[in-house]
């Protein structure tokens, strides 16, 4: 069977592309306080908390950040501040891509338009975007959305502007609760997942599974 060539292919940023470094920030702020298996257990409950945070009606990220830091902290017996939140908040546009993300998708862009869906902020991703090294067709934001993945409003927002159906696209992420369950859901039947040791592997999903982004070229016969 050829390879599945996509009209778009379509990416989480943070995790998949962009180097999440939300674990290496809550080590800098906590990591004096906390010998290691509360620091663990820190990282893990401020990541569940993010998740919970971005399930009802949109807000900025920042506040996000807020929220979730300070119910870790609480949960964790940290002393919390929001000048912590707002250091983590105002990293974010400071990190860059994997290492083998740049090459990856520039074989992939030359041709096959890529886009980005995002749980961003506008005044943030683009300094993302641009450290990753190919060009992107369109970057949508979880602002402009004004719903965060997994919430299905997200998708669909991007779908309607690209004018798109769900089984147009290939998307990849390296998160199955924030994209590709919800991807699934919606009738996206080409994924390609990450694994980037995020999460555990979930074939009832149904994925083509690759290591990181040089795997991706091949996914679609480049």
């Amino acid at each position: 069977m050829a390879p599945f060539r996509p009209k778009y292919i379509t990416f989480d940023c943070y995790g998949t592309l962009t180097f999440f470094q939300m674990a290496e920030a809550a080590r800098d702020l906590y990591g004096s306080r906390l010998d290691e298996p509360r620091m663990q257990e820190f990282i893990k409950n401020f990541a569940a908390y993010r998740l919970d945070e971005i399930l009802g009606d949109w807000k900025p990220y920042a506040d996000v950040i807020h929220n979730a830091l300070e119910r870790a902290c609480k949960r964790n017996g940290v002393a919390f501040s929001p000048d912590d939140a707002k250091m983590i908040y105002e990293r974010v546009p400071t990190w860059g891509p994997h290492a083998d993300v740049p090459e990856g998708l520039a074989k992939v862009a030359k041709e096959i338009p890529l886009v980005i869906l995002s749980n961003a902020m506008n005044a943030q991703i683009m300094s993302n975007v641009e450290k990753l090294g190919a060009p992107f067709h369109a970057v949508y934001t979880a602002e402009q959305a004004q719903a965060y993945k997994p919430r299905f409003k997200a998708f669909e927002y991007m779908f309607d502007n690209l004018g798109c159906d769900p089984e147009d696209v290939l998307h990849c992420s390296s998160s199955f609760r924030y994209d590709l369950m919800s991807a699934h859901d919606l009738g996206i039947k080409n994924k390609v997942w990450v694994n980037r040791g995020h999460e555990p592997a979930n074939p009832y999903y149904g994925y083509v599974e690759i290591s990181d982004i040089s795997g991706l070229p091949g996914v679609v016969g480049l």
